[in-house]
């Protein structure tokens, strides 16, 4: 199982071929563990992990450090759950420290995601503070390397 598991996290376009070769299972029964995983929602689902930065498309990410107040017999759980309802918000987790959720989200310009965070989050009931940090750079997400984009000289041209 854990084997399986991990070969998936690490790369989900491997092949139930592949998997079968890699692990010394069937194909049958990679196809069916597969599918009793997503079953049982252990496996949540499958997603590329795109660089942006080398694409023409704006984007900018933050990452919010929340406060919040928690509720009797609920604690974090409600407020987490509003949250993460907007589309703007791509993970929540629950911390140890000096802030109680992080928040990451995405938008196309620094003025939209302030906009959230203004607007959205910091309004909502149990929200007691916030604090954005927005993600300058990428160096490495999901065990994966985004390469250093090679710079270009600016070249110019005298007369």
């Amino acid at each position: 199982m854990k084997q399986l598991l991990q070969l998936l996290e690490d790369d989900c376009t491997l092949t139930h071929a592949q998997l079968a070769s890699m692990t010394g299972m069937t194909e049958q029964a990679v196809a069916e563990a597969i599918a009793s995983y997503e079953e049982e929602r252990i496996l949540l689902g499958y997603k590329a992990i795109v660089d942006w930065d080398r694409t023409d498309r704006e984007s900018v990410t933050a990452l919010i450090e929340v406060k919040v107040t928690p509720q009797r017999g609920e604690g974090f759980d409600r407020v987490a759950q509003r949250i993460y309802q907007y589309d703007e918000v791509e993970s929540v987790y629950l911390m140890s420290g000096a802030f109680d959720l992080t928040v990451i989200i995405s938008g196309r310009t620094l003025k939209e995601v302030a906009r959230f965070v203004g607007e959205k989050l910091a309004p909502l009931e149990d929200v007691t503070g916030t604090a954005t940090h927005f993600i300058l750079r990428k160096y490495k997400e999901k065990h994966l390397i985004f390469p250093k984009q090679e710079e270009q000289e600016e070249r110019f041209v005298l007369d």
